[in-house]
């Protein structure tokens, strides 16, 4: 047998931070997948949605004590899941004091911006002038 050989690593899937756009780390498949469906259970699909302390809460009921014994880690999962799905459009920040995130009534995507940070909407295909 070589090196390697008969061993399994565990499944990873990519995620994204909406704060960095572009940039992604692989992350756990399981860890990640079961936080996004109890995330996704918990939040409200209109405002005002919930606060991170609140969906930290509202989800722990729901996760696997295999994945998160304990209620471990649900705190660094939760955040990474929330900007996960936020970069895909998945969910919505309002822009509230205390913050505050629920589902949109549709999925969109986020408006991409321009390469060198600025705040110029990326262009793609066809003749459009700028």
């Amino acid at each position: 047998m070589t090196e390697g050989e008969g061993t399994s690593s565990p499944a990873r899937v990519r995620i994204e931070n909406v704060n960095h756009p572009g940039t992604g780390v692989n992350v756990d498949a399981a860890m990640y997948g079961a936080m996004r469906d109890a995330l996704l259970a918990a939040l409200p699909s209109a405002p005002p949605g919930l606060t991170e302390g609140q969906m930290r809460a509202a989800v722990q009921p729901d996760l696997p004590g295999d994945l998160y014994p304990g209620g471990a880690k649900v705190g660094w999962w939760a955040k990474a899941v929330q900007l996960d799905l936020e970069a895909k459009g998945e969910i919505v920040r309002e822009p509230t004091k205390p913050l505050r995130w629920h589902r949109p009534t549709e999925v969109r995507r986020p408006v991409q911006t321009s390469r060198d940070g600025g705040n110029r909407p990326v262009r793609h295909g066809g003749n459009q002038s700028p």
